[in-house]
């Protein structure tokens, strides 16, 4: 329930500015809206916290004008200074690796500045069928978000654009010119992970990406062709897998690969678990890395110097991702920073172990290894090799 029906001035919601700073709206309480629409303050409570015991004509009519007027919650004599952390459905799993612990931990730091919280929120279990974005999190007592989109396109963010609600888009990007954003360009590093294994001497060089393809891979794919084109290198489509970005997805991915009649000397993993389950993958295979095969992977944090061999990775920073994104939106909250963000930040490119010369013979998957089964991801289409018995299926 709404704990204080006094007056609340709402902040700007980013389309109106003044010298940098926001402009505050005309103040609107509970008292304003109930008797504009000619009901009790107990009603407009029961509809802007989603209650079941308003009618729906009258729960519209609530929601439509505390919309329009940019009504804002407070708690007791206090304007609530919380922003979201924003997912379409549930937070990612944990066996998606590091990025989203790391983003949340810069996201903290970020918020700290000016003494903001931040609560989590499911925009699928939590938002009702008659509420728009902006009722939805006025609801829960936000005053801005950050949206992770964990998709293939943008939409959730341009949909809360739409709105104008106060918000920045993490790890993604959207040519929607109302969609703040904050993301890593990884797409030079990616040519340059390409220009070192050419350099080695490889020339059969996979990719193996993630299956969601946003905008984060659609980037490190096209700089990976960058870097065929430029050191003269033909596309090959049956090196490129598109897999889910766990462990599984890793090994299901080198399984694959080396099934082929002509396999790869070098792979580019672009998700950090995948590039983990490359590397044990290899380990169960009785392939050596780098002797057998070059790999380079991509990490988020400090992956890489946790595994064996310490891999070859793009890398971005995750938690500062998360902290530039928290920072800039508390202090658009505040009138101190104006819009609109749209922000490339920089990769970088960190040779270590797990990358030498091409062997004389590429390596292939072992057909006689009953401790290493093949793996098969649901969903995805058998290996083509029927000589292996053993099969193993992984959860997606």
């Amino acid at each position: 329930m709404v704990n204080d029906p006094n007056t609340t001035p709402s902040t700007s919601n980013g389309s109106g500015k003044a010298n940098g700073r926001s402009k505050p709206r005309v103040a609107v309480s509970i008292r304003d809206l109930a008797q504009q629409v000619g009901v009790s303050t107990a009603t407009v409570s029961r509809a802007l916290n989603n209650q079941p015991e308003v009618s729906p004509d009258t729960r519209a009519k609530v929601l439509a004008l505390a919309d329009q007027a940019g009504y804002q919650f407070r708690v007791g004599k206090r304007f609530t200074n919380v922003i979201g952390l924003v997912y379409p459905n549930h937070p990612v799993h944990p066996d998606e690796g590091s990025f989203e612990s790391a983003m949340i931990s810069g996201i903290l730091k970020g918020v700290d500045d000016h003494r903001y919280d931040l609560q989590f929120i499911n925009v699928e279990r939590d938002k009702g069928n008659q509420e728009s974005f902006s009722q939805l999190f006025r609801r829960k007592g936000l005053r801005g978000v950050i949206v992770r989109s964990i998709r293939s396109s943008p939409d959730l963010a341009e949909l809360i654009a739409a709105e104008r609600f106060p918000h920045v888009l993490i790890a993604d990007r959207s040519e929607d010119p109302h969609v703040n954003y904050i993301e890593s360009d990884s797409r030079p590093e990616s040519a340059e992970a390409v220009d070192h294994l050419a350099q080695l001497g490889h020339t059969r060089i996979a990719l193996v990406s993630n299956s969601i393809e946003d905008s984060d891979h659609r980037d490190r794919y096209q700089g990976f062709r960058d870097g065929l084109t430029r050191n003269g290198l033909e596309f090959d489509p049956a090196l490129r897998l598109a897999l889910p970005g766990t462990f599984q997805g890793g090994a299901a991915a080198l399984d694959r690969l080396l099934s082929l009649d002509n396999p790869p000397t070098a792979i580019y993993i672009t998700t950090p678990p995948a590039t983990v389950g490359v590397l044990q993958r290899c380990l169960q295979l009785g392939i050596n890395v780098p002797n057998d095969l070059s790999i380079i992977g991509f990490d988020d944090s400090q992956t890489r110097r946790f595994s064996f061999p310490h891999f070859t990775a793009v890398c971005q920073d995750a938690t500062k991702l998360g902290l530039e994104a928290s920072r800039w939106l508390t202090r658009h909250l505040e009138g101190l920073a104006p819009g609109p963000l749209r922000e490339r930040r920089g990769t970088s490119f960190d040779i270590g172990h797990s990358t030498t010369i091409p062997p004389r013979t590429p390596p292939r998957l072992p057909t006689n290894n009953r401790f290493a089964p093949m793996i098969q991801i649901p969903g995805t289409a058998p290996l083509a090799p029927a000589t292996h018995a053993v099969t193993e299926t992984v959860a997606d």
